[in-house]
């Protein structure tokens, strides 16, 4: 920990040196919530988001905040290993090539519906998850845009790792916004002392809506997963075709936007993770850098003063417009290029996730060495972005 804000009604804990001013002011917002338990961590990548900082914890006590988990609920990262330890730039292309046939990226989803048994299962008494179920049946298996990615990784351990970062789609979208809507009418109703322009409009646990939400948040969270398993079942079948037969690990899977029930200094709490990844002892997660810098699996240490949790990635340095303002499309494809990176740069537009337009992972990764272990570290080869 690096830094403590003791001046609101519960402290606020930075894992951090400097923090922009429209975060700071977002994490006193939450630090004066009247049901947030005990301080609010702030991670080591954080930057402003919706509301609450992406990068944060809250924990809270009678409520859920829809916008403390975000529009994209479920979002993460999971990992697998194979048994490869080498591949070519030319087989890394091939990859590539044939995962664009079988994986949609960016707004793009598949044509025909998949495999309804992919799917998690017991949807119909969930209202918004129902009503937006046949789309997400042609979406599981698609990446979608902004920061989602995967790549093709050299482990310091020797081998050949891929990595995919995506979330719900449209899915966990239209739950979000349906309940946080609800959420501002109902404090709206009830005159709440909490300011609608701070976008922290909340649920109280006893009301409806709030089981309703719940539970489609948790639908999201099983179908962001199943997302995810999808595209690494096909970019596995990918790199099989180039390269043949081999073994793969474990799957390592970590959301980073969800709520869930846990114990915290004795007491029973729903804590909204945004932008955060649990760090519970002896758990194993992933924290990514960029396309051109090294990603890492990691251990928790189940540090209960960041309530268990540590990073999801790097976080943002420059907002995406003023990455396409103000990065040098030219140097940051030289900066991959020098790396031998098979790389998603190409014009202007795709600036906003050049590897400037982020925080320096080394110094988030040592900003933390009290939340993780570094396992292995992870060296970018290929990116496919949306």
């Amino acid at each position: 920990m690096k830094k403590v804000i003791s001046t609101e009604r519960i402290p606020i804990k930075m894992w951090l040196d400097d923090l922009e001013e429209g975060a700071i002011k977002q994490a006193k917002n939450l630090a004066n919530l009247p049901f947030a338990f005990k301080h609010i961590p702030i991670m080591p990548d954080s930057h402003p988001g919706y509301g609450m900082p992406i990068g944060s914890v809250l924990a809270t006590q009678g409520v859920v905040v829809p916008n403390a988990v975000g529009v994209d609920i479920g979002c993460g990262m999971c990992a697998q290993k194979t048994s490869l330890k080498t591949i070519t730039k030319d087989e890394l292309e091939q990859v590539l090539s044939e995962a664009r046939k079988v994986i949609p990226l960016g707004f793009n989803w598949h044509e025909a519906s998949q495999d309804e048994d992919l799917m998690p299962k017991n949807y119909e008494d969930l209202l918004i998850v129902s009503e937006g179920y046949d789309k997400a049946l042609k979406q599981i298996g698609s990446l979608g845009g902004g920061n989602h990615f995967i790549e093709i990784q050299k482990g310091s351990d020797g081998f050949i790792w891929i990595m995919i970062h995506s979330g719900s789609r449209n899915l966990g979208y239209k739950v979000a916004k349906y309940y946080n809507r609800e959420a501002i009418k109902l404090n709206e109703k009830y005159h709440s002392m909490i300011a609608k322009k701070q976008e922290l409009a909340f649920l109280p646990l006893e009301d409806q809506l709030a089981k309703d939400y719940i539970k489609e948040m948790n639908y999201c969270v099983d179908f962001a997963l199943a997302n995810r398993k999808l595209m690494m079942q096909r970019m596995m079948q990918s790199l099989k075709k180039i390269k043949g037969g081999f073994n793969i690990g474990k799957l390592i899977n970590k959301s980073h936007n969800f709520a869930a029930w846990e114990n915290h200094f004795g007491t029973n709490v729903l804590v909204h993770r945004k932008g955060a990844t649990r760090a519970f002892e002896g758990e194993f997660g992933m924290i990514p850098g960029s396309q051109g810098t090294k990603s890492y699996i990691v251990k928790g240490k189940g540090n209960i003063q960041s309530f268990k949790s540590c990073s999801h990635g790097a976080g943002r340095k420059l907002g995406r417009k003023q990455a396409q303002r103000e990065l040098n499309l030219a140097a940051e494809i030289q900066l991959l290029d020098a790396q031998n990176i098979v790389h998603a740069i190409k014009t202007k537009n795709d600036l906003d996730e050049a590897t400037s337009a982020y925080k320096d992972i080394d110094q988030v990764m040592r900003n933390q060495t009290d939340l993780v272990d570094i396992v292995v570290r992870l060296q970018p080869l290929a990116v496919l972005k949306g």
